[in-house]
Order: structure tokens, then C-alpha cells, then sequence
């Protein structure tokens, strides 16, 4: 009996060292990490990483070796380098709406000493294209230009819907702040707000495409951009550049390639959608949306019956991707990914960001290797199918389970007699 337990005892102890060997053994690609002195450090992934691991970036890990041969594990934070962006509603009190020949004046007090640099407007008026000036006071009686010659311009109709009615300027610290809209209808102001936007840049890769084709579609009354990446790269940010001088407001909808399938006739892509907006002549076109690994992207710009938009080039950004890392002992590290499946990481240091240091001295990434596996062909291991792993356990389990109760039986029959 004894003896049966032991080699059960050994087996599930082998089983158990297979598991983890499979787990550590599932990365592709590793990566030397030269230089760690510290505690703390930060590593920018290098643009080739992203090709070859999951869109989520749940298969990274970095995995050092002592002295002794010990794999230890280093915790990592994933930040991404976008901008923050914060508003703060300013309060104000309407106080008068006046004309002259030359237009409207809406005049605002600010009480206190607010810094304001955004005026949201919204009017009864679905179509107006108008200019604004945007006067500061103290007193009422000495005014000075914060801005001028503002368009604010709304198109509501079938094809249509577009508007934009924000004034943005310099911070401005006035008691009284004045509209002044030149337009021979009188504007219906329906309400007004007045915000103060901190921006913080966030920092920026730029993504040269390989190759941009640019096709007009005379049937669909479409122009559509194809634009080819060299690798996947994590894009969140779009640049459409227009020629054209004249106005334009063109509903536009950018896609990504998800999966292709070739057939005979070539092939056919599967698109999802990363942004809609309005390519204009107000903006400076340049679209944002959630960061996504891509390779190829598509923009369709609907022309309606209008001419098609000259378009000069775009240019593709996106975030830098940070890993913010602890790291626990001396060891010889490695940045290692690619690996199918994984389960994303849950690291205590995620739950203390604020506990982080400001300053973090950057790592580099070595050259990519490409992890060593047994290419030799020998039959396949029992171990190798996960049915087998599970046979051979309830074998077990109903072995050890045959043997306690033939154990008991006879304990019973001995003490019968």
C-alpha cells in the first residue's frame, strides 16, 4: 500500500512540473534587458513587439535568472504616454444682449478672478455661419480683444448634421466678457457656458506608411484612403491633410483591417471601426480614438454630390507604450512575449501607482531572439494531449480509492474475528 502511494505521490508531482514547465516555455521571443541598477525602471516597447503578441499585450512578461540558476518573475506596469485633458465649469451671470448696426453683443460677468479660455454656445438656429469677436473688461467701459474674426458655423439638413459653436482663446482673467457676432439676423441664444481646459500634450510616434493609395468612387460618391503600415503598430491618432481652400464638411468613418481571407478573386477584408467625425474646414483634422494595433487603415470621406477633396497625405501617431517595472534582486532579465493563450498579469504594484517614483531611468530593449524550442521529431509524449494529463489523475484518484477501501474492509474483518 505504502509503496502504491508513493508512485502516485511521484506522478502527480511529475504532472505538476510539466504544467509549469508549459506555461514558462510558451514565449516565442525574448529580449535582453541591459543596465538595471535600481529598483525602478521604464522600457518603451519597441515598435516590432507589437506584431507578435496579443491585442491586449496579456502575453508579456519579464522573467530574470539568478546567479543560481532562479527564475524570478518582475512586476510590470503598462502606461501608455496619451495627453489629460481637465475641464472646469467657470460660474457667470448673463447680463445683457444689445445691437447696433454692425451686429449683437451678448455681455458675461465673471465674478471673482476665474481664468476662463473656452465659451460653449448653443442657439436656436440649426444654419449660420457667423464671426465672432470676444471682447474683455473690467469696467464696462474700456474693452480689449482677446479674439477676433471667430467662426462659429452649424449645417443641419438631410446629409448633414455639423456643428461647431465653442469659442477657444488664451486664458483670459476679465470681469466681463463680450460676444460680438456680426450677422444681420438676429443669433436666439438659448443658453452659454464658460470653462476652463488644462491640456497636458501627450507624446507621440509617428508611423510612416509603406504605401497610401487614395481611390474616388464615383458610384458611391466616396473617396477612400488605403493606408499600409510596415508592421503592426498601436495607432490612436489620424491626420488627414486637405489641399483644398474652399469650405468643405465631409462625414468621414476610419477602419482598420481585423482579418483578410484570400479567394479567387483576391483579397477580402474584414474592417471594424476605430472613429467617425466630419472632415471640415474648420478643424485641423486630426482624429483621435482608442489605441488598437493595426497594420492596414482605411478612411471613407462620403463626397455626397460634391467634388472629391484633394488630399495631400496623412500621417498615423500613436502612444508610446510604457512598461513601468520593480525590480526585486540581481538577476539577468528578460523581456519575453508572443505566446497563445495567455492570462494578463495581476501585479500588487498596480494598486500603488501613486507609490511609484516620478523620475525612472529607461531601460533598452536587446535585440530579438527568438526563444529556443526542440525542433527534433521523436513520438509524441504521452503528457502531451490534456486528456491524458486527466486519465491518468482519475486513475489515480480511483486507485488510491480502491486501495483505502480494501484497507478498510479488511480492518474490519479483523476486528470481527
Amino acid at each position: 500500500m505504502t509503496k502504491i502511494i508513493k508512485i502516485c505521490c511521484a506522478l502527480c508531482l511529475f504532472l505538476v512540473c510539466y504544467a509549469t514547465y508549459g506555461q514558462i516555455g510558451q514565449y516565442d521571443y525574448k529580449r535582453e534587458l541591459k543596465g538595471v541598477s535600481e529598483q525602478w525602471h521604464k522600457i518603451v516597447l519597441p515598435d516590432e513587439v507589437f506584431g507578435k503578441v496579443s491585442g491586449n499585450l496579456d502575453d508579456i512578461r519579464i522573467y530574470g535568472v539568478t546567479k543560481n540558476n532562479d527564475t524570478v518573475e518582475a512586476p510590470y506596469m503598462l502606461r501608455l504616454t496619451g495627453g489629460k485633458k481637465s475641464v472646469r465649469k467657470i460660474g457667470f451671470r448673463r447680463l445683457n444682449t444689445v445691437s447696433d448696426n454692425k451686429g449683437y453683443y451678448f455681455t458675461f460677468e465673471v465674478p471673482g478672478t476665474e481664468t476662463v479660455n473656452r465659451i460653449k454656445l448653443d442657439f436656436k438656429q440649426e444654419n449660420f455661419d457667423w464671426r465672432v469677436t470676444l471682447e474683455g473688461s473690467q469696467d464696462q467701459r474700456q474693452w480689449f480683444t482677446v479674439s477676433e474674426n471667430y467662426r462659429i458655423l452649424s449645417i443641419q439638413n438631410e446629409t448633414t448634421d455639423f456643428q461647431s459653436t465653442t469659442l477657444a482663446f488664451p486664458e483670459s482673467k476679465y470681469r466681463y466678457l463680450r460676444v460680438f457676432i456680426d450677422s444681420e439676423e438676429k443669433p436666439d441664444l438659448l443658453e452659454a457656458g464658460m470653462e476652463r481646459m488644462e491640456t497636458t500634450e501627450g507624446v507621440f510616434r509617428d508611423y510612416l506608411p509603406r504605401k497610401t493609395d487614395i481611390r474616388e468612387d464615383r458610384a458611391s460618391g466616396q473617396t477612400g484612403i488605403d493606408i499600409d503600415l510596415p508592421f503592426p503598430v498601436p495607432v490612436s491618432r489620424l491626420l488627414i491633410d486637405v489641399g483644398d481652400r474652399f469650405d468643405y464638411y465631409r462625414p468621414l468613418t476610419i477602419r482598420y483591417v481585423a482579418d483578410s481571407v484570400k479567394t479567387e478573386q483576391g483579397w477580402k477584408y474584414q474592417y471594424h471601426t476605430l472613429a467617425s467625425g466630419t472632415l471640415n474646414s474648420m478643424d485641423n483634422n486630426e482624429f483621435t480614438f482608442r489605441s488598437t494595433i493595426v497594420k492596414k487603415l482605411n478612411v471613407l470621406i462620403d463626397n455626397h454630390d460634391n467634388q472629391p477633396l484633394d488630399i495631400d497625405g496623412v500621417q498615423v501617431k500613436g502612444y508610446l507604450h510604457e512598461l513601468v517595472v520593480r525590480f526585486a534582486e540581481p538577476a539577468a532579465y528578460f523581456l519575453v512575449y508572443g505566446s497563445t493563450p495567455a492570462v494578463h498579469p495581476n501585479y500588487d504594484i498596480g494598486r500603488f501607482a501613486d507609490r511609484i517614483p516620478v523620475t525612472l531611468t529607461p531601460l533598452e530593449a536587446g535585440e530579438e531572439e527568438v526563444m529556443a524550442k526542440e525542433r527534433v521529431k521523436r513520438p509524441s509524449p504521452l503528457f502531451e494531449n490534456k486528456v491524458w494529463l486527466w486519465a491518468v489523475m482519475l486513475v489515480i484518484i480511483v486507485t488510491l480509492g480502491w486501495f483505502s477501501v480494501n484497507m478498510m474492509r479488511k480492518n474490519g474483518h479483523s476486528a470481527e474475528k
